[in-house]
């Protein structure tokens, strides 16, 4: 597959962080001639926070998850197991089988209680997995297992994504260095409506569970909750943010210890990496769309709005065409169900008005606006003029290339 012309150049040097070993392997679930299994082993005493997917008709490695999560265990350890190629969803009685098997055939290898494993699947829904394929490369898997292999595993739990995704950063707590790494998965079915596909994020720090999940969940919002690539929400989407206490950092307690300032921001921003990541690996997409929303009733409402335009494939198509067809920005913002007043709405593309005081700027630029349109970044904002909420989300264009790799995704 064509990698996305939105690719980074490189994949990041990703920092080792303490307490934490994972690696790879080829268990053959559905691919050949590559690794699709990834495993992490995360040092007793560490904790955990996650969020997962609101799909109704979530894939069972969520409801095992999740359990795992409310458990706040981790006394002996956590592990993580991720396959590619089979979502394991929609399977039955058989696949909530299947993940007991392989949280159980983890736990034995790891030492760690079934019940602190966390077991992720992605790929084809409604298929059977072959949960034997997958247990029988998972003790070759826990030998090789190393601080170093993030990359490996950012490899492994690949679909359709035409490049993995990774980031890592440097910060301090109280004065001790603190080290964030991560990767993830995503090019299709995304807009993640708690999470992102699947995205797992390390940590040296020292943060007790009840803050780390106060943190996680906020910075989410600001993340992965801020991208949508084409509406769709995973059966199977799941965030983990583990931290081994291995920096030797005073304990924080609470998400709001001024102490965590500094890892406050450096964790948005890795995570902003990774969801922003995922959207320039979006299926078929040419261009990287940002919409900022303000001037809304609240930022509720500006989130809205902002997710109705970047939904829209009137407005998605539009972009991929390098056609400023703003009327379809104006239908999108008006369709959302929030406040609107034509009379003070504003758009901009690239920093041109377009828009003001209920019609077109009748001498705008459109050479400008069609230069930026050539380009692969685009920026839409709209004011609304009616308050202070605001929001910022991500998106991609909607091309032909996105038919061509759902219409034979099976095949």
């Amino acid at each position: 597959m064509k990698t996305s012309p939105l690719a980074p150049p490189d994949f990041p040097a990703l920092e080792p962080v303490k307490g934490v070993r994972i690696g790879a392997a080829a268990a053959g679930i559905r691919y050949q001639g590559r690794d699709d299994l990834a495993m992490a082993a995360v040092a007793p005493g560490s904790t955990v926070a996650g969020v997962f997917t609101t799909s109704r008709t979530c894939a069972p490695s969520i409801l095992w998850s999740r359990a795992a999560a409310n458990r706040a265990g981790g006394g002996n350890g956590f592990g993580l197991v991720v396959n590619a190629g089979n979502a394991n969803a929609f399977t039955g009685a058989a696949g909530m089988a299947a993940v007991n098997e392989t949280a159980s055939a983890a736990a034995a290898l790891l030492g760690c209680d079934a019940g602190d494993v966390f077991v992720a699947s992605t790929g084809v829904i409604g298929e059977p997995l072959d949960v034997g394929k997958l247990t029988a490369a998972l003790p070759g898997l826990y030998e090789r297992l190393s601080e170093s292999g993030l990359a490996a595993a950012a490899q492994a739990i690949r679909t359709t994504d035409t490049f993995p995704k990774g980031a890592s950063v440097k910060t301090e707590i109280a004065g001790k260095a603190v080290t964030i790494s991560g990767i993830a998965k995503g090019s299709g079915m995304i807009e993640p409506n708690m999470a992102t596909m699947l995205a797992y994020v390390f940590t040296d720090a020292a943060i007790a569970q009840g803050a780390l999940q106060d943190i996680l969940l906020e910075v989410n919002e600001k993340s992965f909750n801020a991208i949508t690539v084409d509406s769709d929400t995973s059966t199977s989407d799941m965030l983990l943010l583990f931290a081994t206490g291995k920096a030797g950092n005073p304990l924080v307690e609470r998400a709001g210890d001024p102490a965590l300032g500094a890892f406050r921001e450096a964790l948005t921003g890795l995570m902003v990496d990774l969801a922003t990541q995922i959207v320039k690996d979006g299926e078929g997409a040419t261009k990287f769309i940002t919409i900022d929303v303000g001037g809304a009733e609240s930022d509720q409402a500006a989130r809205r709005i902002a997710k109705a335009i970047a939904n829209s494939p009137l407005v998605k198509t539009a972009i991929a065409g390098e056609d400023a067809n703003w009327g379809r920005i104006v239908a999108a913002a008006g369709k959302a169900g929030e406040a609107v007043d034509p009379d003070r709405l504003v758009i901009r593309f690239g920093g041109t008005v377009v828009t003001e005081k209920g019609a077109r700027v009748p001498d705008y630029d459109e050479g400008k606006l069609d230069a930026h349109l050539k380009g692969q970044y685009i920026d839409i904002a709209v004011d609304l003029g009616i308050g202070d909420g605001q929001a910022r989300v991500w998106t991609c264009d909607l091309t032909h290339g996105y038919i061509d790799i759902n219409a034979d995704y099976r095949s």
